[in-house]
């Protein structure tokens, strides 16, 4: 089929105006439609946060809204939630097409010219010109000192360049000052002994005299610590430690010879004395891990401890330590030696001016963390005490100390090795403190034979206890063996090195407090001060070790009660008996003595005024209600004492 030739041939134009007029009725009508749907759907779903600001496009977090009416306070803002003025009317209309031209060629697509939006903010963006570099500050200290923090030299609890809170000399050499003042005043009833050659009271020829004593002592200790390094994760690259030590102490009495072996001395002794309780070097060896492990040298005066409640040997002694961690703090080491110094027989304070003794200390010990069970921390200790103090030795108020004056009065030497075991901290809710020692040796000669014997003793404490809100009830067991026969080759009695024992009520307690004395046995006391072994010593600062002694049993009862966080309350009952009384009847030449030396009840309330301890009260009072082994020794009577003790510290 053929079409006409006229339709074939006509002219394009004429063809095609029709068709372009209607696509571009359709175009306009599209682009309109279009424009209005968008105006519409902006006009009547927005999106508000929670502070009230309106956005167009959904965000995670904002309430589907209306959008607000052209004109009103509230205007969208942009997605990226600036607000952006709306454009003026004349910027919203749509301009008209113009006509098209025929060109003969189909019509090109036209984009609407819009007038330019306004700015989005006043504030123009930075440019890199507007970029310095960083400013470099010497340390984080001088930050601090920007900020215009002040600081106050009396002041240990802000910023203050005395407590190491800022370098000293470069960027990490800091000084650190702590001074304590310790001040205790007691009234305790002691059994004391009538002069052998004159008393104070006429007719006074009994062997015990009045029991009543009082006495107080004014400690000033002083601390200087100069060392450099940021101790915040790893220790001290250097440290250099000083700590002298003031003393004034006064005692009353009365009876004489009980203060001072001269007589004329009367009822009374004061005495003053300057004592250095640290000086030593300590330097950072190296770092073996990422965690800060380490290898770190003391040497000179410095404290130590074998075991965690100071039953062997705690004291500030002259040595060099070797110590570190491992594993990530769960390994602890401590490899020391130690030459004893003389201490002050009436402030207990080293005596550096005084001959160092022929007594050696080596320790070696172990300490892991979370073992056998986490939280609980456990230590193997070995300790060697070697003595040969040949020499006669009195003490500042004219008593005899070495040899004791007790038995034969030999001039002994003694090896003796400790080996033990200890353990602190909880199995679940129960805390639990324990030491184990074994203590193998020989002396020569002994106390009441005069040849070699081999000491063999054991020693064993334990105290539990569990916390409930603000109570903690406590038990504690303490046993220490004694020796049954002070005339055959053996010494069975325990003894330590310089015991200070933190235990069953410490110097709460009349019996660790006081050191009651053999009166009739020789002057030498059934515990020493501060001590819990019936080790029959002339003193522990100045004395020898005793492994021909009574040994002792223990065994108490104890709570704490913290009724604020300034205040506690403490009470504790113990029972105490001789493990084997055979010495002391030896001793005192006296028929059977009972075993129960009697019931140690104390009672103490601490006060800390600020939370801390930086201001510590403490009153406490203690009574021995005693059992026939007591009475059987001294006055029947039950012992008191009374302790007011007050700490400051800077």
């Amino acid at each position: 089929m053929s079409l006409p030739k006229s339709s074939l041939h006509q002219p394009p134009t004429a063809n095609r105006q029709p068709l372009t007029a209607a696509l571009l009725t359709i175009s306009t009508f599209v682009v309109t439609a279009t424009a209005w749907s968008q105006t519409a759907t902006a006009a009547e779903v927005c999106y508000q946060d929670d502070v009230g600001r309106v956005v167009k496009r959904r965000r995670p977090g904002y309430t589907e809204v209306p959008c607000p009416e052209e004109g009103s306070a509230q205007q969208p803002t942009t997605p990226s939630g600036e607000g952006v003025p709306p454009p003026s009317p004349e910027a919203q209309q749509v301009l008209p097409l113009p006509p098209l031209e025929d060109t003969g060629r189909a019509p090109r697509r036209r984009v609407m010219e819009r007038t330019p939006p306004a700015s989005v903010s006043p504030i123009p963006r930075p440019g890199l010109t507007d970029f310095v570099d960083s400013v470099p500050m010497p340390d984080r200290w001088r930050i601090v000192d920007t900020l215009g923090y002040k600081e106050r030299w009396w002041d240990p609890y802000n910023r203050n360049v005395l407590k190491a809170d800022k370098p000293v000399v470069g960027e990490d050499w800091f000084f650190n000052l702590g001074v304590i003042s310790d001040t205790i005043y007691e009234m305790r009833e002691v059994p004391t002994p009538i002069g052998a050659i004159s008393t104070d009271r006429p007719g006074g020829i009994d062997v015990f005299g009045s029991s009543d004593q009082w006495s107080v002592a004014q400690n000033m200790s002083f601390e200087f610590v100069y060392y450099k390094g940021n101790t915040v994760f790893k220790p001290p690259d250097w440290e250099f430690r000083v700590t002298p030590v003031i003393s004034y102490n006064y005692t009353e009495l009365e009876e004489v010879q009980a203060v001072n072996a001269d007589a004329r001395r009367g009822l009374t002794r004061d005495d003053t004395f300057v004592g250095l309780q640290a000086a030593f070097v300590d330097r950072h060896l190296r770092n073996v891990s990422d965690n800060y492990d380490f290898d770190s040298f003391r040497i000179g005066i410095q404290p130590f401890s074998s075991d965690f409640r100071g039953f062997l040997f705690q004291d500030n002694q002259l040595g060099a330590r070797l110590f570190g961690t491992r594993g990530n703090n769960k390994w602890q080491y401590n490899i020391a030696y130690f030459r004893r110094l003389e201490k002050d027989t009436n402030s207990g304070l080293n005596d550096v001016g005084a001959d160092l003794r022929e007594d050696d200390v080596f320790v070696v010990n172990l300490y892991r963390q979370d073992f056998p069970v986490l939280g609980f921390t456990s230590q193997a200790t070995v300790l060697h005490n070697r003595n040969r103090e040949d020499e006669l030795r009195y003490n500042n108020n004219g008593f005899i100390e070495r040899p004791s004056s007790l038995g034969l009065e030999n001039l002994r030497e003694y090896d003796v090795t400790y080996v033990g075991y200890n353990g602190d901290g909880h199995f679940g809710r129960v805390n639990l403190t324990t030491s184990v020692y074994y203590a193998i040796g020989d002396e020569t000669p002994s106390v009441f034979v005069n040849q070699e014997v081999d000491i063999s003793a054991l020693f064993a404490a334990a105290e539990l206890s569990m916390d409930f809100d603000w109570i903690r009830p406590r038990i504690s067991l303490l046993y220490g063996s004694g020796d049954d026969d002070p005339f055959d080759d053996e010494a069975n009695g325990f003894d330590a090195v310089f015991e200070n024992p933190q235990f069953a009520g410490a110097d709460t307690s009349y019996f660790i407090r006081q050191a009651v004395p053999l009166i009739g046995g020789g002057r030498v006391a059934l515990a020493t001060r501060n001590g819990v072994l019936n080790n029959l010593r002339s003193s522990k600062e100045e004395g020898q070790s005793n492994f021909t002694n009574p040994g002792v049993l223990m065994a108490g009862l104890g709570v704490d009660m913290d009724l604020m966080p300034e205040l506690r309350l403490s009470f504790n009952a113990n029972t105490l008996y001789f493990d084997d009384p055979t010495v002391i009847e030896v001793a005192r030449n006296q028929g059977p003595i009972d075993k129960h030396i009697g019931y140690d009840v104390s009672a103490s309330v601490i006060y800390r005024p600020m939370m801390s301890q930086n201001m510590v009260v403490r009153a406490s009072y203690a009574t021995l209600i005693a059992g026939d082994g007591f009475d059987a020794l001294f006055p029947d009577e039950d012992p008191g004492y009374f302790q007011l003790n007050a700490i400051f510290a800077y």
